[in-house]
């Protein structure tokens, strides 16, 4: 990932944060017919394991052992020259569009143990239905159907062989134009807007 120095972010605490907050991740490895991709949501186990889960006709259930490229998006978004207060001195500014992203490269491991499914699933939808008013859980329903449907899938894990992120959040402007560029993305409140503007806002803070 072409990643300018201003724009790499090599926070533990950040990029893991990132992965917890948009666990739904981009699987990316080489299949028989060329580049396979596929989308799946992840639990980061500690600081250095992934956790998912795929059905069993997945081609990524027959690739134990494969390398695989998982890709974590964050919030994104289109940024205005006019949010910039340098624009209006000059008018020597271009649109751009901010985002962060964390990639993993790892080694997939195929797990079929129906034990370990169950505990993944029940750790997944603990976390997922956290905030809502009645939290379904994996006892919710019938024994025979959630036995019915660990046999339609199969675990994966990735441990994590290196990390990158990329946090394209304007630090290659000054303090005002990073300022305009929250204050624009807060008025807009556009779908992510807020998120962006939350993460720009923390990444002025960084140490």
């Amino acid at each position: 990932m072409y990643t300018p120095k201003h724009f790499e972010e090599t926070r533990a605490e950040a990029l893991h944060g990132l992965i917890r907050a948009y666990p739904f991740a981009t699987v990316v490895t080489h299949g028989v017919c060329g580049l396979v991709a596929n989308h799946l949501p992840f639990e980061l186990a500690g600081d250095a394991t992934l956790h998912g889960h795929v059905a069993r006709g997945n081609e990524l259930a027959r690739m134990d052992g494969a390398g695989v490229l998982l890709i974590f998006r964050g919030p994104d978004g289109y940024i205005s020259p006019n949010w910039y207060p340098s624009k209006h001195e000059t008018g020597r500014e271009v649109p751009t569009w901010n985002y962060a992203v964390v990639h993993v490269h790892g080694r997939l491991r195929v797990i079929d143990d129906a034990a370990w499914l169950r505990r993944l699933l029940e750790t997944l939808t603990g976390h997922h239905e956290a905030g809502q008013p009645q939290p379904w859980r994996v006892s919710d329903a019938p024994a025979d159907h959630i036995e019915k449907s660990l046999h339609g899938i199969v675990g994966i894990e990735v441990v994590v062989e290196r990390i990158e992120g990329k946090f394209k959040l304007s630090q290659n402007h000054p303090a005002r134009n990073r300022a305009g560029v929250i204050a624009g993305l807060r008025e807009r409140d556009g779908d992510g807007d807020a998120e962006l503007a939350a993460l720009m806002a923390q990444q002025e803070s960084k140490p």
